[in-house]
């Protein structure tokens, strides 16, 4: 053995080194995270990013992919085509964010539980912030959310009670919010069934919906997110009735 020892026996950190390809899509999204390329700016073809690069077309173009799969870039084909940096709305996001955390759900590594964590973390604050901020037509929208769902079908209650959190949430002005709440929302309706639940029940909702606006309306953020918070802690006791788990 020689005198200075393994790497291992002196303790030296060492950094695993990535594929190539890895290594090329990461400095791409550096810049494009970093606003170094703007939305909408093409990128180089493959043969200029390889000699940028010193790599294969082949690295190159695995890298171009991952990034594509990251929603960071769109690729197109054609004479006018190329790859370029891609310029995402809050909806495209968010339906993005939906399908990941479906697959943590089913895979068991995120529970109907999580998510309705997260929720009264989030939506509580987003009806303070939406009392401070709406304005008349974020606060039209909210109040057509606010019909009674009694006698409709539950498909269509239902969707009239995403739209008003929704609302509420978009309401704030706060895109960022919106992408972290819509998700949630949007896995949460996949896996609750409305019918499971006698329509009488949902005048509760209803009414807590029309109060919750009320607040919004008339500027009271405090009792906009008191009211958004019993209104959430209100329906776990509904949603455990709805869930997958729950008996037919």
């Amino acid at each position: 053995m020689s005198a200075q020892g393994t790497a291992a026996e002196q303790g030296l950190r060492v950094q695993r080194v990535q594929a190539a390809y890895r290594q090329v899509a990461d400095q791409l999204k550096e810049r494009i995270v970093g606003g170094e390329l703007a939305p909408g700016t093409r990128l180089p073809s493959e043969s200029e990013l390889s000699r940028m690069f010193g790599a294969s077309r082949s690295t190159i173009r695995e890298a171009l992919r991952l990034l594509a799969s990251q929603n960071l870039i769109n690729t197109t084909r054609g004479v006018t085509g190329g790859s370029f940096v891609s310029s995402p709305d809050v909806a495209a996001i968010a339906e993005n964010l939906s399908g990941s955390l479906g697959l943590l759900v089913n895979n068991r590594n995120l529970t109907v539980a999580h998510l309705l964590e997260a929720r009264l973390i989030l939506e509580p604050v987003a009806a303070r912030l939406a009392a401070e901020r709406a304005d008349e037509q974020a606060l039209a929208d909210l109040h057509r959310a606010t019909t009674s769902t009694h006698q409709m079908a539950p498909a269509r209650g239902f969707v009239v009670h995403w739209d008003f959190h929704e609302g509420l949430v978009a309401a704030t002005g706060n895109p960022l919010l919106e992408v972290m709440c819509q998700p949630i929302n949007e896995v949460l309706r996949g896996r609750l069934h409305r019918d499971r639940v006698e329509r009488a029940a949902w005048d509760a909702v209803d009414h807590d919906h029309v109060g919750i606006y009320e607040a919004v309306a008339s500027g009271d953020g405090a009792e906009a997110e008191r009211l958004t918070r019993a209104h959430l802690l209100e329906l776990r006791g509904i949603y455990e009735q709805m869930g997958d788990d729950a008996a037919d």
